[in-house]
């Protein structure tokens, strides 16, 4: 299986941009940044242990990379190698997300961080067999004017570049009752939106993101003890970023057999299966595959079900579309 994983044809659709960027690049754009450290310290401030004890834990690991995403240069560096890196494993399609907030410290306007990430993507597609989209993260925490002010910068390279926006941060403190009007009002920009919802044990969090339009859901496992709320759920279509390891190390869940993708499947749920921070997680999509193929025994079937569904989840354009259906073989 492992073989099959690498070479089959693959999209990601949830992956960080900041919790994905190749180690040597980001070791050495810290260092022309006066930032020096011996790369096997270096490599452990990066990456989680496999034995991360929780969400806070996990977190710490996205100061350092995020250092090197506050001037124009180190930003489109990044975002080159975040698409090349995807490409070397045979990935189709990814769609990277990022919050441009974290990347304004030093000035940047959200718009310029935006285009800084296109440049990048844009000159990994023109080299290797992949094509992009973005997806602009607002976070919790923030008030509703400044994350619609992000979205509103989103809107302005939607379609250039830019596929959809979404909301990331602590689903506990900032739950969607306090982000309604928020998406409202994205909506309204004739914005489509995903949300990292359902991450933690509130289930009425994923309605509420149903219910104020999300076309799908990052994470969602909370939905997995809801009958009623799974059948919601695939009655309006909306599909589920499943993402196997970071779950697994922010203890979301406590095994992989505990991954809801197969119980998704079986309820009607279209689901894509991703990376999350390829990095920070010490992962990439063939690995994913790879541990759920093996712990749940998928069948060909299966796995081809989980590339159209998330050829037909994505927010590429119809021909894109097209063009990835045409790639599995």
């Amino acid at each position: 299986m492992p073989v099959v994983a690498e070479k089959m044809p693959k999209i990601d659709l949830h992956c960080h941009l900041d919790g994905s960027l190749d180690l040597e690049v980001t070791h050495k754009l810290l260092a022309e940044r006066g930032e020096d450290y011996d790369f096997q310290e270096f490599r452990k401030l990066m990456q989680v242990d496999p034995d991360c004890q929780n969400l806070a834990e996990y977190l710490k690991r996205f100061d350092l990379p995020n250092r090197c995403l506050q001037d124009v240069e180190g930003i489109k560096t990044s975002a080159y190698h975040f698409a090349k890196n995807a490409a070397l494993e045979n990935v189709k399609y990814i769609e990277a997300r990022f919050a441009p907030v974290q990347s304004m410290k030093q000035g940047l306007k959200p718009i310029e961080i935006i285009e800084a990430v296109e440049a990048g993507l844009a000159q990994a597609c023109g080299e290797f067999d992949i094509e992009t989209g973005m997806i602009i993260c607002m976070m919790r925490g923030m008030d509703d004017e400044f994350n619609y002010s992000i979205a509103k910068a989103g809107r302005e390279m939607l379609g250039a570049g830019v596929v959809a926006c979404d909301i990331a941060g602590d689903e506990e403190s900032y739950p969607m009752s306090q982000q309604m009007e928020l998406f409202r009002s994205v909506k309204a920009l004739d914005m489509p939106f995903t949300i990292h919802v359902g991450e933690t044990g509130n289930a009425q969090n994923v309605r509420d993101a149903i219910d104020v339009g999300a076309v799908r859901l990052g994470h969602g496992i909370a939905m997995a003890r809801n009958e009623e709320l799974m059948k919601y759920c695939a009655s309006r279509h909306v599909g589920v970023e499943i993402c196997p390891t970071s779950n697994l190390q922010t203890k979301a869940y406590r095994h992989i057999k505990d991954c809801p993708i197969c119980l998704f499947m079986e309820h009607g749920i279209p689901v894509s299966l991703n990376t999350d921070n390829r990095t920070v997680s010490n992962t990439n999509l063939s690995t994913e595959f790879d541990k759920v193929s093996v712990s749940f025994r998928l069948t060909d079937e299966q796995i081809h079900k989980i590339y159209t569904d998330s050829v037909e989840m994505s927010f590429a354009s119809d021909d894109v579309k097209h063009r990835l259906l045409s790639k599995w073989r």
